[in-house]
């Protein structure tokens, strides 16, 4: 995918070559972007000097280049849609954008995308939007490297910090965006990665992605958000190297995987959320040398989940390590390390001899009786957990992992 983004610039380079440079501001003939947007012929470069620009909607329709300073800023005045933009080849850096309008019926945005293909939205800073970044039935581009900080009120009226809807081969990099609905927003987006972005302190999802298939999410960090990050109705997605923190709440998980199949959760850092991944209608998805630590739950894995293999994972330090809610199952689990095992190993292979069971029966009774939980430290319960584990009675007999390892996997 980094190939894109050296295509996206060398094009820009090759078709801006022998283009003309328009300067903007109040010490230039030309004053306003508006102005230097109608004169500008093709492939043309807007070089916009210092200064608040407060020049409502601006739309561009043709290939070109807007360059700002540390100081350049747009200002939508809390009205207006700032940024309005179609066709190809062009390119948006160095601008701060600020107080984009609200509208319950329209999708205002600081930087709108629509019909496009070809482009670059970087080093941009975006302040107190409804969306950000919106971006509709476009392809090939990148956005990278923007800071976006959102003022978050009410979900139905905050909109998403990066939303991208019907797009593919996009390359979303190195973005922080704090305060808004969703950090990153994809719907019917294929071919595309996600990488290295830090998603904190959204309202709902750090990350959430529908109907998206064949993406790649690499080394972003999802941290305190709403209710972590969803992944629903999609397949074959590989998340790799992520880390999920901090998304607590009573409906908060670390990821949150709903009918989804054929995928890779490959050495990410699950830690300190209510539940780490919650899977619901969940198949055929490679769980390996990922980190479990300090979570309410671990892993939440549902009935309807099928053919998962969890294997060469570390589970440390979690109140309960797996959950699920029925007694036929029909995953996986092999070679991972639980700091609860209590088995031996005579041959010394570093292989337990006798399976671990990491579904308890107090995880079984909390499933239907929320309640109990105020239970859990007395001796009464852990007396009835050993129990259960020599005859299982009530927890799933065949989930169990006939393997585990006898000390902490070295993970990548």
């Amino acid at each position: 995918m980094k190939s894109l983004l050296a295509l996206c610039c060398f094009v820009l380079l090759l078709k801006c070559a022998d283009a003309s440079i328009i300067n903007v501001g109040k010490s230039h003939k030309t004053q306003t972007i508006k102005k230097a947007i109608e004169l500008a012929q093709p492939f043309d470069t807007l070089q916009i000097e210092n200064g608040i620009y407060k020049e409502g909607n601006l739309i561009v329709a043709k290939p070109l280049t807007l360059l700002g300073q540390k100081q350049t800023i747009l200002d939508g005045e809390n009205k207006h849609e700032i940024l309005t933009i179609s066709g190809s080849y062009f390119r948006i850096k160095g601008i701060t954008f600020q107080n984009s309008g609200y509208s319950s019926m329209n999708d205002f945005a600081s930087i709108k995308i629509i019909d496009a293909h070809d482009f670059i939205i970087e080093q941009n800073r975006i302040i107190n939007a409804h969306f950000a970044i919106h971006v509709s039935n476009s392809n090939r581009f990148v956005i990278k490297n923007n800071h976006i900080t959102g003022t978050p009120a009410e979900e139905q009226s905050t909109g998403n910090g990066i939303h991208l809807w019907k797009c593919s081969k996009a390359l979303i990099a190195n973005n922080n965006t704090i305060g808004h609905r969703d950090g990153i927003y994809f719907e019917f987006v294929t071919e595309s990665e996600v990488l290295n972005n830090y998603s904190e302190k959204n309202i709902r999802y750090g990350l959430h992605f529908m109907f998206s298939n064949n993406d790649k999410y690499i080394s972003n960090t999802f941290h305190d958000n709403g209710a972590g990050v969803a992944v629903m109705f999609s397949h074959h997605i590989a998340m790799h190297y992520n880390k999920f923190t901090l998304n607590r709440g009573g409906s908060a998980y670390g990821i949150l995987l709903k009918e989804i199949s054929d995928g890779e959760v490959y050495a990410n850092t699950f830690s300190n959320n209510t539940v780490g991944v919650f899977m619901e209608g969940t198949n055929r998805i490679h769980f390996k040398h990922n980190k479990f630590y300090s979570n309410g739950y671990a892993m939440k894995v549902q009935a309807s989940c099928n053919e998962n293999n969890i294997e060469n994972n570390n589970f440390t330090g979690n109140t309960f390590d797996v959950a699920t809610n029925g007694s036929l199952v029909l995953n996986t689990l092999s070679k991972n390390y639980w700091d609860k095992y209590e088995g031996y190993d005579l041959n010394k292979d570093g292989i337990g001899d006798i399976p671990y069971r990491p579904v308890s029966l107090y995880a079984m009774i909390i499933e239907t009786n929320p309640v109990a939980v105020m239970f859990l430290r007395s001796f009464m319960v852990s007396l009835l957990d050993k129990t259960e584990k020599i005859v299982p009675s009530i927890t799933p007999e065949n989930f169990k992992d006939d393997k585990p390892a006898m000390k902490p996997i070295a993970l990548n």
